[in-house]
Parts: structure tokens; C-alpha cells; sequence
């Protein structure tokens, strides 16, 4: 099967649909924060919007009330998108869909972790033009409330997975960092760590189960994409499976590091000691970037 461009996992968006809810078109604040309408653009695309043209990128929010009513979070995900795409220097205009077959029906008849609105919550809170980071994963947690759309992250409150607590016990030992209370890594998202899993979605308990269906070809799209448009970016691979997919990089422009996966059954053959996190670190900072703060802090009230 052939590579696809990024831009065939995305549909044109009609222009109904790209209008706000007050019926004004254009975007209800600046691309990347929070907005409220039930479609959003980039302030640079709207404003440069001519008559003949498609429809700025548009997210469908009819079924956020059967994922929690989590309505922002989808709608802030779309300005992140419309960036991701800008910065790749593609010219596309439209939404970004599940491949056919990752997922798909399923919604009507199966639960599918993560909600839809958080599918495409690593490129929402890490968008192209952020990424310092890459960490590489292969599908959500298919346990319940414990996908949330950043691989290897589960919600405060929930227990925090095997992998995640040798993770945590690694930058003890790198770093000297206190383990946290809780497995939320959105503060690594928001410092320009893309926390990527291969496939975006998973059906409830069943691990893989939506392996092969399309994702794969759209997450290595992402890597590509960043592979082609960035230079100095630190892709951390551990594991056969993230290593497999590590080989679209290109190692002459990029820094990969390479262990054993974190999980309780392989991190004693290479992933303790590997001290990914401080390599990390001392990579970024001889590009004159700011290292990444990987304290995560404790929650007070799980």
C-alpha cells in the first residue's frame, strides 16, 4: 500500500458548516485558545478567505453529548489542526476524519476509547510549529476512563498503568524528579512534547483492536510531515513497535533515542538506566531551546 499524504485523512468542510453560531464567519478568537462557536478557523485563513475558495477547517460537534458534552475541547482542537497544516506548508482546507475503518460505525454499536473529541488531542495541545519532542506510542488504554487522546497519559484519578509508573521511575533516577500522584502528562504536551500514539482509537478492552485499519498510515503521515518540515526534533522510540515506525525520520536532521519499552515486561532490559530524559535536555539545549520541565506535580484533590 502506498504513503498518502497528509492531506487524505482530511474532507472539505462546506461553508455552513465553517460559520459560527451567531452566523458570522471567521473565528471567535485567535488560533489556539479556547473558542465556544460550533465550528472555528485560523485568524490567518479567515481573514485571507476569498469568495471562490472552500471552507476553512471545521470540526463536527453533533456527537460530543454522547462523549460527556465535552464540546471545547473539540473546538479548540480544530485552530491546533488549521496550524498543523499551515506550518507543513500544505494547502488544505478541511476537517480531519478517522481513516476508514478506525472506528467508523462503531461509535452506533461499540464504545471506542478516547471520546471523540479527544482523539486528536495530542496535535490539539501540540501543535506542528511546537513540537520540540516526540514520544511515540501504539494505541490508547482500552480500560475505562483511562484514554484521554496523549499516549501513555490516563486522567487524575485513575490508576496510573505500569508503563506510565516505570516511566516515572526512570526520571526519578535521571532527573531526581518526585513520582506524582496521579498519570496526566498534559504539562509534557504543552511544552512541545507530542505524545503520538500509532492508532488513535481502540474498542473497549480489547488491545490493538483497531490496529491496521488506517490510523497507522495517518499517524506516519504526522511523522513525515514533521520528519520533512522541522529540523532538531527529539523522537524518543522505545519499543520494537515505535522503533518500526521511527524509520520514516530522517536521522540527519533529527535526534532519535532508542530503549526498550517501558512496560513491566521489557523495562528491565534496557529502558531503566536509558536516561532518555536528560539526553533529551541536553539535546534541546544545544539548540539554544528550552529543556523540558518533566516534574509532573501533584494533584491535591484526585
Amino acid at each position: 500500500m502506498g504513503q498518502k499524504p497528509i492531506e487524505a485523512f482530511f474532507t472539505v468542510a462546506s461553508r455552513k458548516r465553517a460559520r459560527l453560531a451567531d452566523g458570522t464567519a471567521g473565528p471567535a478568537r485567535e488560533a489556539g485558545q479556547e473558542v465556544t462557536a460550533a465550528a472555528v478557523t485560523s485568524t490567518s485563513t479567515a481573514s485571507h478567505q476569498q469568495p471562490d475558495t472552500p471552507a476553512p477547517l471545521a470540526v463536527h460537534l453533533a456527537d460530543t453529548t454522547a462523549t460527556g458534552g465535552h464540546a471545547d475541547l473539540a473546538q479548540a482542537a480544530a485552530p491546533r489542526l488549521a496550524s498543523f497544516q499551515a506550518t507543513a506548508n500544505r494547502a488544505v482546507v478541511g476537517e480531519p476524519k478517522p481513516p476508514p475503518g478506525a472506528g467508523g460505525q462503531e461509535w452506533q454499536t461499540q464504545i471506542v476509547f478516547p471520546p471523540q473529541p479527544f482523539i486528536f488531542r495530542a496535535l490539539n495541545t501540540c501543535p506542528l510549529p511546537d513540537v520540540r519532542v516526540v514520544i511515540l506510542g501504539q494505541d490508547p488504554y482500552h480500560g475505562m476512563n483511562q484514554a484521554m487522546g496523549l499516549s501513555f497519559s490516563v486522567p487524575p484519578g485513575q490508576a496510573v498503568p505500569s508503563s506510565l509508573q516505570n516511566i516515572y521511575k526512570e526520571l526519578r533516577d535521571d532527573c531526581g524528579c518526585h513520582i506524582p500522584n496521579h498519570g496526566s502528562l498534559e504539562k509534557w504536551a504543552s511544552q512541545g512534547v507530542l505524545l503520538l500514539n500509532a492508532s488513535l482509537t481502540v474498542r473497549a478492552h480489547q488491545a490493538n483492536s483497531h490496529s491496521k485499519k488506517g490510523w497507522e498510515q495517518f499517524t506516519e503521515a504526522i511523522i513525515r510531515t514533521l520528519s520533512k518540515q522541522r529540523r532538531g526534533v527529539v523522537f524518543l522510540l522505545w519499543g520494537r513497535y515505535a522503533q518500526q515506525k521511527g524509520k520514516v525520520i530522517n536521522r540527519q536532521a533529527h535526534h532519535v533515542l532508542e530503549a526498550a519499552h517501558p512496560s513491566g515486561l521489557s523495562a528491565n532490559r534496557g529502558f531503566f538506566g536509558c536516561k532518555h530524559f536528560s539526553k533529551t535536555n541536553r539535546l534541546l539545549r544545544q539548540q539554544g531551546l528550552e529543556p523540558i520541565d518533566w516534574q509532573i506535580e501533584n494533584v491535591k484533590e484526585l
